[in-house]
């Protein structure tokens, strides 16, 4: 059942807002849930981020979708594990004398983030079923949760079908596919929040001009398209070349040499270092900008003092994120490794901006006070 928000909420009944704000409260359970399921795709994304960077992601070389739950719990089931990792590229060109204790820490990584994945499956799935049952599944819910549930299960494919790209001939998964794992978690992440967000009627906010409407879309896919760039710059290892700002090999663009090695070309706008790299500084410079341009408009634009304000917080975010991405890219170590904490934390952020942008785009989209 939805509620309309056509009717201003200055101008509903008592007896209207009473009832929606008692359908809101009804729903407190279900956004509780919503958010808590939210940070836990929020934890999957930074687990990701720290298996990519410590190499772990291929230590795994099967996928057992319950088998896998438990780790090796014997010499022998660790050694097995470990001859299963030395029979692909990544062990014999990239890690031949790693030891087994070595192997041990790249696998823990690796079956955290899985085992997370599992959890946020359970996480989702046990308590939709109890909402249903106990009558909370109504309106568009009934077809947004599955779908999120579906999504979460396409992410599990994905993620295996990134891996096996890296378990023979490559030594690392292909970042294309890498690229599409991030996008699937970051969608996941803009659904979760969204509907959230949207079950909480907060006071009415001004309704904005359609191009504040707009600006907040554009701002919200800009975000999910410059954490695509990030996720083929981790992916290439992009991040370990050019390490100057705001340069770049000596001008604002390198010189871009097309690798005839990579067929078809089309592959040089993923794993071409210069070319990677440099599509997500340019990410970034748009990002900024459309995130100035858009607060500016909400000045003047209708939205409310809430709407301004997140505007402007955005910009802020959108300043300290791209100041954690040049100190990461300063602060490549002279032996070529990645600063693991700096990355994580521009890594981290990125959700974070990805999860305010959202939460601005759904309060414009819902600018008078509703529930589903």
């Amino acid at each position: 059942m939805t509620l309309s928000s056509a009717v201003p909420a200055s101008k509903k009944s008592p007896e209207l807002r009473s009832l929606t704000q008692a359908f809101a409260d009804d729903l407190s359970g279900v956004r509780f849930w919503l958010w808590s399921v939210a940070f836990l795709v929020f934890a999957m994304v930074v687990v990701g981020g720290a298996t990519r960077l410590t190499e772990s992601g291929l230590s795994i070389t099967e996928w057992k979708l319950v088998l896998g739950v438990v780790p090796p719990l014997s010499e022998a089931a660790w050694l097995a594990e470990f001859e299963k990792y030395k029979q692909i590229p990544q062990y014999s060109q990239s890690f031949p004398t790693m030891s087994l204790s070595d192997f041990k820490f790249i696998f823990y990584w690796e079956w955290s983030h899985r085992l997370l994945g599992r959890l946020i499956g359970v996480a989702f799935a046990m308590p939709m079923i109890w909402f249903w049952w106990r009558g909370k599944v109504r309106g568009s819910l009934r077809w947004q949760l599955p779908l999120l549930l579906a999504l979460g299960g396409l992410q599990g494919v994905v993620g295996w079908w990134m891996v096996s790209s890296g378990l023979s001939v490559r030594t690392e998964v292909a970042p294309e596919r890498l690229m599409i794992h991030l996008v699937l978690a970051s969608i996941t992440l803009i659904a979760l929040v969204s509907i959230a967000v949207s079950l909480k009627p907060t006071a009415a906010e001004q309704k904005p001009t359609a191009s504040v409407r707009l600006g907040s879309t554009l701002l919200l896919a800009m975000v999910l398209l410059q954490v695509a760039l990030g996720a083929l710059v981790a992916g290439s290892r992009a991040g370990l070349s050019y390490n100057t700002w705001p340069l770049m090999d000596g001008g604002f663009a390198p010189a871009f040499n097309f690798s005839s090695d990579l067929v078809p070309a089309w592959r040089n706008f993923f794993e071409n270092i210069a070319i990677v790299q440099f599509q997500h500084r340019i990410g970034a410079y748009v990002l900024l900008a459309l995130a100035l341009w858009h607060a500016w408009t909400t000045l003047g634009g209708g939205a409310g003092p809430r709407a301004v304000r997140r505007a402007w917080s955005l910009v802020g975010m959108v300043v300290v994120q791209a100041c954690l991405g040049i100190a990461t890219l300063l602060l490549v170590f002279p032996e070529g490794r990645i600063p693991l904490y700096w990355a994580l934390a521009h890594q981290a952020f990125a959700v974070m901006v990805l999860t305010m942008a959202t939460v601005h785009w759904t309060r414009l989209r819902k600018a008078e006070a509703r529930v589903i």
